[in-house]
Protein backbone atom coordinates (compact mmCIF):
# COMPACT_ATOMS: atom_id res chain seq x y z
CA UNK A 1 0.00 0.00 0.00
CA UNK A 2 0.97 3.58 -1.06
CA UNK A 3 2.19 5.41 1.60
CA UNK A 4 0.39 8.33 -0.09
CA UNK A 5 -3.00 6.41 -0.32
CA UNK A 6 -5.53 7.32 2.37
CA UNK A 7 -5.97 3.80 4.65
CA UNK A 8 -9.64 2.79 4.07
CA UNK A 9 -9.65 1.56 7.90
CA UNK A 10 -8.76 5.14 8.93
CA UNK A 11 -12.02 6.99 10.29
CA UNK A 12 -13.62 10.11 8.83
CA UNK A 13 -14.07 11.09 12.19
CA UNK A 14 -10.25 12.23 11.79
CA UNK A 15 -11.48 15.30 10.79
CA UNK A 16 -12.60 17.55 13.84
CA UNK A 17 -16.57 17.41 14.68
CA UNK A 18 -18.29 20.48 14.50
CA UNK A 19 -19.71 21.07 18.23
CA UNK A 20 -23.65 20.28 18.22
CA UNK A 21 -25.72 23.32 17.02
CA UNK A 22 -29.49 22.50 18.88
CA UNK A 23 -28.61 24.01 22.36
CA UNK A 24 -26.68 27.00 21.40
CA UNK A 25 -28.91 28.34 18.70
CA UNK A 26 -31.85 27.41 20.18
CA UNK A 27 -31.47 29.43 23.86
CA UNK A 28 -31.00 33.20 22.16
CA UNK A 29 -34.36 32.33 20.05
CA UNK A 30 -36.25 31.47 22.98
CA UNK A 31 -35.35 34.37 25.18
CA UNK A 32 -36.00 36.28 22.46
CA UNK A 33 -39.34 34.89 21.86
CA UNK A 34 -40.23 34.97 25.28
CA UNK A 35 -39.43 38.84 25.36
CA UNK A 36 -41.52 39.61 22.27
CA UNK A 37 -44.44 37.43 23.88
CA UNK A 38 -43.99 39.66 27.11
CA UNK A 39 -43.78 42.82 25.52
CA UNK A 40 -47.07 42.15 23.44
CA UNK A 41 -48.65 41.14 26.48
CA UNK A 42 -48.18 44.49 28.37
CA UNK A 43 -48.63 46.67 25.28
CA UNK A 44 -51.96 44.96 25.50
CA UNK A 45 -52.97 45.26 28.71
CA UNK A 46 -51.92 48.82 28.55
CA UNK A 47 -54.37 48.82 25.34
CA UNK A 48 -56.64 47.04 27.39
CA UNK A 49 -56.39 49.71 30.47
CA UNK A 50 -56.54 52.90 28.08
CA UNK A 51 -59.90 51.83 26.89
CA UNK A 52 -61.02 51.60 29.88
CA UNK A 53 -59.75 55.00 31.65
CA UNK A 54 -60.85 56.41 28.37
CA UNK A 55 -64.50 54.92 28.39
CA UNK A 56 -65.08 55.59 32.02
CA UNK A 57 -63.92 58.96 31.23
CA UNK A 58 -66.95 59.45 28.90
CA UNK A 59 -69.06 57.38 30.86
CA UNK A 60 -68.84 59.83 33.47
CA UNK A 61 -68.95 62.97 31.22
CA UNK A 62 -71.89 62.09 29.92
CA UNK A 63 -73.42 61.23 33.24
CA UNK A 64 -72.59 64.96 34.38
CA UNK A 65 -73.62 66.57 31.04
CA UNK A 66 -77.49 64.19 31.39
CA UNK A 67 -77.61 66.10 35.21
CA UNK A 68 -77.40 68.89 34.29
CA UNK A 69 -80.02 68.59 31.63
CA UNK A 70 -81.93 66.56 34.09
CA UNK A 71 -81.10 69.81 36.62
CA UNK A 72 -82.61 71.94 34.16
CA UNK A 73 -86.21 70.11 34.39
CA UNK A 74 -88.35 70.28 37.35
CA UNK A 75 -91.34 69.20 36.79
CA UNK A 76 -94.69 70.92 35.59
CA UNK A 77 -95.69 72.45 32.03
CA UNK A 78 -93.98 70.72 29.03
CA UNK A 79 -94.97 71.54 25.40
CA UNK A 80 -98.50 72.98 26.68
CA UNK A 81 -100.49 76.43 25.25
CA UNK A 82 -100.85 78.01 28.47
CA UNK A 83 -102.26 81.21 26.71
CA UNK A 84 -105.47 78.45 25.66
CA UNK A 85 -108.20 78.92 28.91
CA UNK A 86 -107.60 75.64 31.05
CA UNK A 87 -107.73 74.74 34.11
CA UNK A 88 -104.30 74.41 36.13
CA UNK A 89 -103.64 71.32 38.56
CA UNK A 90 -101.10 71.63 41.54
CA UNK A 91 -100.79 67.90 43.02
CA UNK A 92 -99.67 67.25 46.86
CA UNK A 93 -99.45 64.03 47.16
CA UNK A 94 -97.55 61.99 50.46
CA UNK A 95 -96.21 63.30 53.47
CA UNK A 96 -95.95 67.22 54.14
CA UNK A 97 -92.59 67.87 55.16
CA UNK A 98 -89.73 70.28 54.11
CA UNK A 99 -87.94 67.14 53.09
CA UNK A 100 -90.38 65.46 50.87
CA UNK A 101 -91.90 66.44 47.75
CA UNK A 102 -94.96 67.80 48.99
CA UNK A 103 -92.88 70.97 50.43
CA UNK A 104 -94.16 74.49 50.48
CA UNK A 105 -91.05 75.46 48.14
CA UNK A 106 -91.99 73.52 45.53
CA UNK A 107 -96.07 73.60 46.03
CA UNK A 108 -96.12 77.39 46.36
CA UNK A 109 -93.76 77.94 43.66
CA UNK A 110 -96.21 75.62 41.02
CA UNK A 111 -99.23 77.63 42.47
CA UNK A 112 -97.31 80.80 41.63
CA UNK A 113 -96.52 79.64 38.23
CA UNK A 114 -100.22 78.59 37.65
CA UNK A 115 -102.08 81.87 38.89
CA UNK A 116 -99.90 84.07 36.43
CA UNK A 117 -100.15 82.61 33.56
CA UNK A 118 -103.30 84.08 31.37
CA UNK A 119 -104.75 81.10 30.51
CA UNK A 120 -105.46 79.61 33.94
CA UNK A 121 -109.27 79.77 34.21
CA UNK A 122 -108.91 78.66 38.01
CA UNK A 123 -106.12 76.73 40.16
CA UNK A 124 -107.11 73.46 41.39
CA UNK A 125 -104.83 71.44 44.04
CA UNK A 126 -105.24 68.05 44.09
CA UNK A 127 -104.55 66.36 46.82
CA UNK A 128 -103.73 62.79 48.50
CA UNK A 129 -101.72 63.53 51.90
CA UNK A 130 -102.12 61.84 55.53
CA UNK A 131 -100.83 65.24 56.68
CA UNK A 132 -97.21 66.44 57.62
CA UNK A 133 -95.44 69.34 58.85
CA UNK A 134 -97.91 72.63 60.27
CA UNK A 135 -95.49 74.77 59.58
CA UNK A 136 -95.08 73.71 55.62
CA UNK A 137 -98.88 73.73 56.11
CA UNK A 138 -99.28 77.21 57.12
CA UNK A 139 -96.90 78.59 54.54
CA UNK A 140 -99.23 76.69 51.69
CA UNK A 141 -101.97 78.08 53.20
CA UNK A 142 -101.03 81.77 53.66
CA UNK A 143 -99.68 81.76 49.80
CA UNK A 144 -103.16 80.75 48.59
CA UNK A 145 -105.12 83.22 50.43
CA UNK A 146 -102.24 85.66 49.15
CA UNK A 147 -102.64 84.73 45.97
CA UNK A 148 -106.21 84.05 45.36
CA UNK A 149 -106.65 88.44 46.12
CA UNK A 150 -103.77 89.18 43.95
CA UNK A 151 -104.69 87.04 40.48
CA UNK A 152 -108.33 87.06 41.45
CA UNK A 153 -108.58 83.59 40.12
CA UNK A 154 -110.71 80.78 42.36
CA UNK A 155 -108.92 78.34 44.14
CA UNK A 156 -110.18 74.60 44.69
CA UNK A 157 -109.27 71.78 46.22
CA UNK A 158 -110.18 68.00 44.98
CA UNK A 159 -109.21 64.96 47.12
CA UNK A 160 -107.97 61.27 46.05
CA UNK A 161 -108.12 59.24 48.74
CA UNK A 162 -106.90 61.17 51.56
CA UNK A 163 -106.80 65.18 52.76
CA UNK A 164 -106.08 64.35 56.59
CA UNK A 165 -104.70 66.62 59.29
CA UNK A 166 -101.61 69.28 57.74
CA UNK A 167 -103.33 68.54 54.22
CA UNK A 168 -106.66 69.81 55.11
CA UNK A 169 -105.02 72.49 56.64
CA UNK A 170 -104.16 73.64 53.62
CA UNK A 171 -107.27 72.48 51.64
CA UNK A 172 -109.30 75.16 54.04
CA UNK A 173 -107.77 77.84 51.73
CA UNK A 174 -109.67 76.66 48.72
CA UNK A 175 -113.09 78.73 47.85
CA UNK A 176 -114.33 75.03 47.76
CA UNK A 177 -113.33 71.22 48.42
CA UNK A 178 -114.20 68.35 45.88
CA UNK A 179 -113.97 64.62 47.89
CA UNK A 180 -114.79 61.18 46.33
CA UNK A 181 -117.73 59.68 48.69
CA UNK A 182 -114.67 57.55 50.25
CA UNK A 183 -112.35 59.90 50.84
CA UNK A 184 -110.39 60.40 54.25
CA UNK A 185 -110.95 63.84 55.50
CA UNK A 186 -110.69 65.72 58.53
CA UNK A 187 -108.21 64.58 61.32
CA UNK A 188 -108.34 68.26 62.56
CA UNK A 189 -105.80 67.88 65.36
CA UNK A 190 -102.01 67.72 66.42
CA UNK A 191 -99.60 65.23 67.83
CA UNK A 192 -96.18 64.86 69.20
CA UNK A 193 -94.52 61.24 69.20
CA UNK A 194 -91.92 59.72 70.61
CA UNK A 195 -90.56 56.91 73.02
CA UNK A 196 -89.04 56.38 76.12
CA UNK A 197 -86.58 54.27 77.06
CA UNK A 198 -85.89 55.15 80.87
CA UNK A 199 -87.79 51.46 82.14
CA UNK A 200 -85.81 49.33 79.78
CA UNK A 201 -82.58 51.68 81.10
CA UNK A 202 -82.87 49.98 84.43
CA UNK A 203 -83.22 46.69 83.86
CA UNK A 204 -80.58 46.38 81.67
CA UNK A 205 -78.12 48.71 83.80
CA UNK A 206 -77.88 51.14 81.50
CA UNK A 207 -76.87 54.85 83.24
CA UNK A 208 -77.72 57.46 80.56
CA UNK A 209 -75.06 60.29 80.87
CA UNK A 210 -76.44 63.35 79.03
CA UNK A 211 -75.15 66.72 80.00
CA UNK A 212 -76.58 69.75 79.45
CA UNK A 213 -76.41 73.93 79.71
CA UNK A 214 -80.24 74.56 80.73
CA UNK A 215 -82.10 72.66 83.23
CA UNK A 216 -84.96 71.54 80.54
CA UNK A 217 -82.10 71.65 77.49
CA UNK A 218 -82.70 67.64 77.24
CA UNK A 219 -86.91 67.24 77.85
CA UNK A 220 -87.51 65.39 74.55
CA UNK A 221 -84.73 63.21 75.07
CA UNK A 222 -85.57 59.61 75.20
CA UNK A 223 -83.34 58.23 77.26
CA UNK A 224 -83.99 60.58 80.30
CA UNK A 225 -86.97 60.70 82.68
CA UNK A 226 -89.68 63.58 81.89
CA UNK A 227 -91.20 65.56 84.91
CA UNK A 228 -94.58 66.40 84.95
CA UNK A 229 -93.52 70.43 84.48
CA UNK A 230 -92.40 69.08 81.14
CA UNK A 231 -95.13 67.01 79.56
CA UNK A 232 -97.51 70.61 80.70
CA UNK A 233 -95.31 73.01 78.90
CA UNK A 234 -95.39 70.42 75.37
CA UNK A 235 -98.90 69.84 76.11
CA UNK A 236 -99.34 73.86 76.08
CA UNK A 237 -97.36 74.04 72.70
CA UNK A 238 -99.58 71.59 70.88
CA UNK A 239 -102.14 73.38 72.29
CA UNK A 240 -101.09 76.55 70.90
CA UNK A 241 -100.83 75.35 67.64
CA UNK A 242 -104.14 73.06 67.50
CA UNK A 243 -105.51 76.32 68.11
CA UNK A 244 -103.78 77.55 64.83
CA UNK A 245 -105.10 74.79 63.09
CA UNK A 246 -108.71 75.42 64.25
CA UNK A 247 -108.42 79.12 63.28
CA UNK A 248 -107.53 78.47 59.69
CA UNK A 249 -110.21 76.19 59.28
CA UNK A 250 -113.19 78.38 60.56
CA UNK A 251 -111.67 80.82 58.89
CA UNK A 252 -111.72 78.81 55.58
CA UNK A 253 -115.22 77.13 56.02
CA UNK A 254 -116.97 79.91 57.78
CA UNK A 255 -121.03 79.44 57.93
CA UNK A 256 -120.71 76.14 55.74
CA UNK A 257 -118.76 74.80 59.02
CA UNK A 258 -121.29 72.64 60.98
CA UNK A 259 -119.17 72.18 64.43
CA UNK A 260 -119.94 69.63 67.00
CA UNK A 261 -118.09 68.31 69.63
CA UNK A 262 -116.42 65.86 67.44
CA UNK A 263 -114.77 68.14 64.67
CA UNK A 264 -111.99 68.97 66.56
CA UNK A 265 -110.98 66.39 68.14
CA UNK A 266 -108.53 64.44 65.85
CA UNK A 267 -111.35 62.35 64.39
CA UNK A 268 -111.60 61.51 60.39
CA UNK A 269 -114.37 61.05 58.31
CA UNK A 270 -115.32 59.64 54.85
CA UNK A 271 -116.24 62.00 51.82
CA UNK A 272 -119.64 61.70 52.27
CA UNK A 273 -119.37 62.46 55.81
CA UNK A 274 -117.60 65.71 55.38
CA UNK A 275 -119.93 66.78 52.86
CA UNK A 276 -122.71 66.66 55.59
CA UNK A 277 -120.47 68.70 58.21
CA UNK A 278 -119.38 71.12 56.09
CA UNK A 279 -115.71 70.26 56.13
CA UNK A 280 -116.10 69.60 52.46
CA UNK A 281 -118.29 71.38 49.85
CA UNK A 282 -119.66 68.48 47.76
CA UNK A 283 -118.90 65.41 45.65
CA UNK A 284 -116.48 65.82 42.39
CA UNK A 285 -113.03 64.19 40.67
CA UNK A 286 -110.89 66.52 38.95
CA UNK A 287 -112.49 65.99 35.43
CA UNK A 288 -115.61 67.21 36.66
CA UNK A 289 -114.37 70.33 38.82
CA UNK A 290 -112.80 71.00 35.33
CA UNK A 291 -115.27 70.43 33.01
CA UNK A 292 -118.56 71.84 35.30
CA UNK A 293 -116.83 74.36 37.70
CA UNK A 294 -114.37 76.05 35.76
CA UNK A 295 -115.71 75.65 32.73
CA UNK A 296 -111.97 74.89 31.08
CA UNK A 297 -111.89 71.63 30.53
CA UNK A 298 -108.44 71.10 29.31
CA UNK A 299 -106.05 70.65 32.38
CA UNK A 300 -102.64 71.33 32.57
CA UNK A 301 -100.06 70.19 35.34
CA UNK A 302 -98.30 72.87 37.26
CA UNK A 303 -96.79 70.38 39.57
CA UNK A 304 -92.82 71.27 40.16
CA UNK A 305 -90.77 68.06 41.20
CA UNK A 306 -87.26 67.99 42.67
CA UNK A 307 -85.71 66.01 39.56
CA UNK A 308 -83.13 63.21 39.10
CA UNK A 309 -80.15 65.52 40.19
CA UNK A 310 -81.83 66.91 43.32
CA UNK A 311 -83.00 63.03 44.32
CA UNK A 312 -79.39 61.78 43.98
CA UNK A 313 -77.83 64.52 45.91
CA UNK A 314 -80.25 64.37 48.85
CA UNK A 315 -79.75 60.69 48.84
CA UNK A 316 -75.77 61.23 48.91
CA UNK A 317 -76.35 63.92 51.56
CA UNK A 318 -78.59 61.64 53.83
CA UNK A 319 -76.54 60.32 56.84
CA UNK A 320 -76.85 56.58 57.92
CA UNK A 321 -78.95 57.43 61.21
CA UNK A 322 -81.59 59.17 59.09
CA UNK A 323 -83.74 56.33 59.47
CA UNK A 324 -83.21 56.01 63.55
CA UNK A 325 -83.59 60.15 63.99
CA UNK A 326 -87.14 59.83 61.92
CA UNK A 327 -88.06 56.85 64.38
CA UNK A 328 -86.95 58.76 67.37
CA UNK A 329 -87.80 62.42 66.22
CA UNK A 330 -90.00 64.46 68.21
CA UNK A 331 -91.13 67.85 66.59
CA UNK A 332 -95.13 68.48 66.53
CA UNK A 333 -96.48 67.03 63.42
CA UNK A 334 -99.94 67.71 62.09
CA UNK A 335 -100.78 64.15 60.47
Amino acid sequence: MNDNEPSLEQPAAATPASPPTTAPSASPNWERSAIEKWMDATLAEQRSARRWKYGLRTAWLVFLVALVWLGMDRGGVHNADITRPHTAVVEIKGEISSTSEANAELIVSSMRSAFEDEGAQAVVLLVNSPGGSPVQAGIINDEIRRLKVLHKKPVYVVVEETCASAAYYIAVAADQIFVDKASVVGSIGVLMDGFGFTGLMDKLGVERRLMTAGQNKGFLDPFSPQTEKQREFAQAMLNQIHQQFIGAVKAGRGDRLKETPETFSGLFWTGDQAVQMGLADQLGNLDFVAREIVKAPEIIDYTRRDNVAERLVKRFGASMGESMAQALRTAPALR
